[in-house]
C-alpha cells in the first residue's frame, strides 16, 4: 500500500484513522530520539530519515539524487512498518532489538531484516523504538554503510 504524498504532513493525513494516532506517536517517537544530522523526507513512498545529500554527497547505492535512508516508516496494508537500516547492517543491533522487544511485548516480535511489523496499535513498543533510534550517528551510519559498500 502506497501513499503518494509531498511532505511526512501530507503522508499522515492519508493514513486510515485507525492507525492515525499510533503513526503520530511513532514519528513523534522517532523525531525527538533521532541523532543531529538526519533528515525527515518523504523518501521510496514513506517517511524516512535520511543522511542528507549536503552530509553524504554519494546519495545511496552511489546515486547523488537519492539520500542516505536510515530509518522509515509506512502504512502498510495490514500494519505499520518501521524499518531500521542499522538493524538491517548488523547482527548485533538485531539481535539485541529482538531480545529487548521479547522483554517489553507480551506478543513475539513480527519483523524481517530490517522491517518491524507493528499490528497491533495498543502494543507498540515506542521506548524501545526510542532507544534504538538513538544508536547510531549519522556519521557512524555512513561509516557503516560505506564499509558495506566495499
Amino acid at each position: 500500500m502506497r501513499i503518494e504524498a509531498a511532505t511526512p504532513e501530507e503522508y499522515i493525513t492519508k493514513i486510515p484513522d485507525e492507525r492515525k494516532d499510533a503513526f503520530n506517536k511513532l514519528r513523534q517517537v522517532i523525531l525527538e530520539n533521532l541523532p543531529e544530522g538526519f533528515n525527515e523526507a518523504i523518501n521510496y513512498g514513506m517517511i524516512g530519515y535520511v543522511v542528507p545529500l549536503s552530509e553524504y554527497p554519494e546519495g545511496y547505492l552511489n546515486n547523488p539524487d537519492q539520500p542516505l535512508p536510515f530509518i522509515s516508516i509506512a502504512n502498510q496494508k495490514n500494519f505499520i512498518g518501521f524499518y531500521h537500516m542499522g538493524m538491517y547492517m548488523g547482527d548485533k543491533l538485531y539481535d539485541w532489538f529482538k531480545e529487548e522487544y521479547s522483554k517489553t511485548s507480551r506478543y513475539k516480535v513480527d519483523m524481517g531484516k530490517s522491517c518491524l511489523r507493528l499490528k497491533r496499535m495498543n502494543d507498540i513498543p515506542y521506548e524501545l523504538i526510542g532507544e534504538v533510534c538513538r544508536v547510531l550517528t549519522a556519521d557512524e551510519w555512513v561509516d557503516i554503510y560505506k564499509e558495506s559498500r566495499k
